[in-house]
């Protein structure tokens, strides 16, 4: 079953077309790639490209709409548009705010020593930089839950 001609089709035919719609089953930043089932349980490929302005990433459940086209591997969503972003869950557990407030202030002060080693022209020495590193993206995590 080809969603892009079942839906041209019915556009020949005289019928109004409605956009196809579906969930995003995975997508992968970095690779820039990913696939949506449709609601008919067909598999569309989604590169980058489709992504609305502004929007980097599609989490997994989320609910699009997009355009279909017959790309060189199969159907390729077009123009995608959210719908629906499933709730997440590491918002509901995430860090009380005044808990984050303080951690936060603690990491401004550790970043703060390290610029003042690094204007003195040292480096922080490998285990700190990964340490360092790694609380970043964790407070980061916490933040963009």
């Amino acid at each position: 079953m080809n969603a892009f001609r079942d839906h041209h089709d019915e556009f020949d035919k005289g019928r109004v077309s409605t956009v196809p719609t579906g969930k995003v089953k995975w997508y992968d930043t970095e690779k820039g790639f990913g696939f949506l089932a449709t609601d008919e349980g067909d598999e569309v490929f989604v590169h980058a490209s489709a992504l609305p302005a502004g929007v980097e990433a599609l989490k997994p459940g989320s609910r699009v709409e997009f355009g279909i086209a017959d790309g060189k591997r199969g159907p390729q969503a077009l123009s995608i548009r959210v719908l629906d972003v499933p709730a997440s869950v590491a918002k509901a557990v995430r860090k009380d705010a005044e808990d984050m407030a303080v951690i936060l202030e603690d990491l401004i002060k550790l970043l703060d020593n390290v610029s003042n080693s690094l204007r003195r022209g040292r480096y922080p020495d490998d285990k700190s930089s990964h340490n360092i590193a790694s609380m970043l993206r964790k407070v980061a995590d916490d933040i963009d839950a």
